[in-house]
């Protein structure tokens, strides 16, 4: 016989995303079940296409045709410059200050990281999430939260018509379902185990009380009637005849 390979779920995310917790959670209640965890940074689609992953955590919006998506949580915009910019006396940045400053476009500087070494250099300021400000930051900038300005959206994403056990596993540890949750497939198996466990012996239990009705019945239709009532008591004894007194 072929030897089984073992599972395995592989799961992908943008830059940012720190998965350890999920995976750390996954890990301790699936130790039969590899978990790959890939950084990815394409588009969602192509990702969970080509790449075979079984879910990515993405950046909103993304385009959502053939995809299930969960939006997870929100992440703080912030201004990151260098730490001579009179921006980064503020502890939190009024939107009127960022609008007067000349602002870097991400797109145009080749990605987050390189956005943040022109910031540091001077050239103007970059608007990014929290989570890349600090995974890019570097000695010479700063960053500083911007309040009135909304923050970007952490979801994550799977092919619509993936319903592997595994996936929906993984998507409830992320979305914070306990292991008991009735909703987790492995919370789910044990009951049903155990729902046809319980099934099997009423079953039996039941054949039995058939069983012994019948072999009853057989047992009165022999010689010994089953209709007989038992004797109420003990029977009376006759008293000896007594002696016939003589006529004076």
């Amino acid at each position: 016989m072929p030897e089984l390979q073992p599972r395995s779920l592989s799961v992908g995310f943008v830059a940012g995303v720190t998965p350890g917790k999920w995976a750390a959670r996954w890990r301790k209640r699936h130790p039969g079940v590899e978990l790959e965890l890939h950084p990815h940074d394409d588009d969602a689609l192509p990702a969970l296409q080509a790449a075979g992953f079984d879910a990515l955590f993405v950046r909103l919006p993304i385009g959502r045709q053939g995809l299930h998506v969960i939006p997870l949580y929100e992440e703080q915009a912030v201004v990151v410059m260098s730490r001579e910019n009179e921006l980064s006396l503020y502890e939190e940045v009024p939107l009127a200050e960022l609008e007067a400053a000349h602002r870097l476009s991400v797109e145009e500087c080749g990605g987050p990281k390189t956005a943040v070494e022109v910031a540091a250099s001077g050239a103007g300021v970059v608007v990014l999430p929290m989570s890349l400000a600090r995974l890019y930051m570097r000695r010479d900038a700063v960053h500083r939260p911007v309040p009135e300005l909304p923050g970007t959206v952490i979801g994550i994403a799977w092919l619509e018509g993936n319903g592997s056990p595994d996936v929906e596993e993984f998507i409830g540890i992320v979305r914070g379902r306990t292991e008991r949750s009735s909703r987790q497939p492995s919370a789910q198996e044990p009951a049903d185990a155990k729902r046809s466990a319980s099934q099997k012996a009423a079953a039996k239990k039941a054949g039995s009380r058939e069983a012994g009705g019948r072999n009853a019945g057989s047992k009165g239709s022999g010689g010994k009637s089953s209709g007989a009532k038992p004797i109420q008591g003990k029977p009376k004894k006759a008293s000896p005849p007594g002696r016939r007194g003589r006529r004076r």
